[in-house]
């Protein structure tokens, strides 16, 4: 039995380290440096490269280091039928809340704007728009989601959701399924992206959907790169359809220096750094999941394929 790390864009060193002290009497591995394939059967991994896991035919867990489990269902054929674990940690929910409501509050007070003047030289006085009178549509409802939904309201902005099922949360107006999407999408001044990537969710945030939001609607994306049509997003941008886009993840991971996203003037990017996985707090679960397979008892925060999440 081994415990194999399959990193890529991510420093393994802290997380090697980490599980050595916790698991002293386990045998962790870093992907290429494999002793014996066969005996590997418990995988931690962030974007592992396209079919990696075919190389080790016994895997029984397969723990993403991270809430998101898309980055291992689109790149790996899953033969053995492993069980898939990821990592969920309040603070990440509340990380998401901090970065999302300081790109929020930056429009609303046209931040971004003044930057531009001000790299012009041009001092010019622009009507701001308040809290109470602003609002927040999100894609999502899940555990960050809907942590996010709720402490926008609790500020005071206008909020809704969408997600598969209805949702009680307080003071957020709850939409659920294909038949309310379009209704949920009216009077939307900012749409947040919370979405797992599912078969269902790939390319949602298309033309179709930003053609149905008000115009000068803004869009965030903090779900998944995959999530948007990137031609629809430019066009829409240059139509005016949308005011702008902050986008935190992307398909390729680090966006290619040719990517257009890059110099479009109504487009802002970071390196995916909405929440950042804390490496004690994600071992620690790690620890406790690797202990649980061994005694055969039942894994913290397994995800279901069927829903992808």
């Amino acid at each position: 039995m081994s415990i194999l790390c399959i990193f890529e864009n991510k420093n393994v060193a802290p997380w090697k380290k980490a599980l050595k002290e916790k698991l002293p009497a386990a045998t962790i591995e870093v992907y290429p440096d494999v002793k014996d394939p066969l005996a590997v059967d418990f995988v931690i991994c962030w974007k592992p490269k396209t079919k990696v896991f075919e190389q080790f035919p016994n895997i029984k867990v397969v723990q993403s280091v991270g809430a998101s489990i898309a980055h291992i269902t689109d790149s790996q054929t899953l033969h053995t039928d492993p069980i898939i674990t990821r990592v969920v940690d309040e603070k990440l929910s509340n990380d998401m809340w901090e970065f999302l409501i300081t790109v929020v509050l930056s429009e609303l007070k046209n931040m971004r704007t003044y930057a531009a003047q001000q790299a012009s030289g041009i001092w010019e006085q622009q009507r701001y728009r308040s809290i109470q009178n602003t609002t927040v549509s999100i894609l999502g409802l899940g555990s960050i989601g809907g942590f996010v939904a709720e402490k926008f309201a609790q500020m005071g902005f206008q909020v809704k959701g969408w997600s598969t099922s209805k949702k009680e949360l307080l003071k957020v107006q709850s939409y659920a399924g294909e038949n309310e999407f379009d209704a949920f999408l009216k009077n939307t001044d900012f749409l947040i992206n919370l979405l797992p990537l599912t078969d269902r969710t790939k390319g949602i945030l298309n033309k179709a959907v930003f053609q149905k939001l008000p115009k000068n609607a803004f869009l965030i994306n903090v779900g998944s790169g995959a999530h948007v049509v990137v031609a629809d997003l430019i066009d829409q941008l240059d139509r005016n359809q949308l005011a702008g886009a902050f986008l935190d993840v992307f398909r390729e991971e680090p966006l290619p220096k040719t990517h257009p996203f890059w110099k479009h003037p109504k487009i802002q990017i970071t390196p995916h750094v909405a929440s950042l996985t804390n490496v004690d707090r994600a071992t620690d679960q790690i620890t406790e999941n690797y202990t649980r397979f061994l005694k055969k008892e039942a894994l913290l925060n397994r995800v279901s394929l069927q829903k992808g999440y």
